[in-house]
């Protein structure tokens, strides 16, 4: 895919990483390696590093809100991804600011589960995505954990029982879906991809790695830059398709550069920037 002369504007709402690997940080490096302007509301502080979470500090509706108004009154925003929301009070403020300014594409990572397994939302929280913000989204992402979180199940331990919640998360509203298979174990590392047209397997295999903090964040946040990429006249389905896929070879070259960086004594990030330096 060419970028446009004018680089598209994109948006990221989101929780704040310390560590520069996940949340509305990893976002940005995401959005400005894939050749897009990068714009962030930020929904909760948190106290992260590459081993864990210590603390979630919400921001609460009404800023959140502020910062919306302020940002959508002012900048054209191609494509917007929506990462942790930690309340009902800020899915609907979310809600109604992007019904107000209604972007091109909302990519939703319902980030409820951090990579080092720490829960990152109560139940409100739960219920708020699942109720109003999955609706919105044109993409969603979760991973199996989250996957489980939303239709309140257990967390999937094979391909079998993984496609076997495809039907009910399809049925949450977003036309498309990804669920993401890292969490599963062996060599392969496949995804599910729910179209308005069916069922297709992404397979890929599983790069030797510990540096995974931020995976999810990436892969959303990439689907959002290729989205805010395609031409006006693109056609859906097949550019959505394309989009998709373009995200996935490129975080999978992320994770692949990664064995370049050195950054905690946990769970590092990827390279974001593997195409620069």
């Amino acid at each position: 895919m060419s970028i446009a002369q004018t680089p598209p504007n994109v948006l990221t709402i989101a929780g704040s990483d310390p560590s520069g690997g996940a949340g509305l940080q990893g976002d940005i490096k995401t959005f400005s390696a894939l050749g897009t302007y990068a714009t962030n509301v930020i929904t909760a502080v948190i106290a992260q590093n590459t081993q864990g979470v210590r603390a979630v500090h919400p921001i609460p509706a009404e800023m959140i809100a502020e910062q919306l108004d302020n940002l959508l009154s002012d900048v054209r925003i191609d494509a917007v991804k929506i990462g942790m929301v930690a309340s009902m009070d800020v899915a609907t403020t979310i809600r109604d600011a992007l019904a107000r300014y209604r972007p091109r594409w909302i990519v939703l990572d319902p980030v409820m589960v951090a990579k080092s397994g720490d829960i990152l939302v109560d139940r409100a929280g739960i219920r708020a995505v699942r109720d109003v913000l999955v609706p919105l989204a044109d993409v969603i992402t979760p991973n199996l954990p989250e996957a489980a979180v939303l239709l309140d199940t257990e967390t999937p331990r094979t391909t079998e029982a993984m496609a076997s919640l495809l039907p009910e998360l399809a049925h949450l509203g977003a036309p498309y879906v990804v669920l993401k298979g890292g969490h599963l174990s062996g060599d392969a590392c496949p995804d599910l991809l729910a179209t308005p047209q069916g069922v297709e397997w992404l397979e890929a295999p599983r790069i030797a790695t510990q540096n995974l903090h931020g995976t999810g964040c990436a892969l959303s946040s990439a689907v959002t830059a290729y989205l805010a990429r395609l031409p006006a006249e693109a056609s859906a389905h097949t550019d959505i398709h394309a989009a998709i896929g373009d995200a996935k070879r490129w975080l999978h070259t992320a994770l692949d550069a990664s064995v370049h960086l050195d950054v905690g004594q946990g769970r590092g990030p990827v390279h974001h920037f593997h195409a620069w330096w």
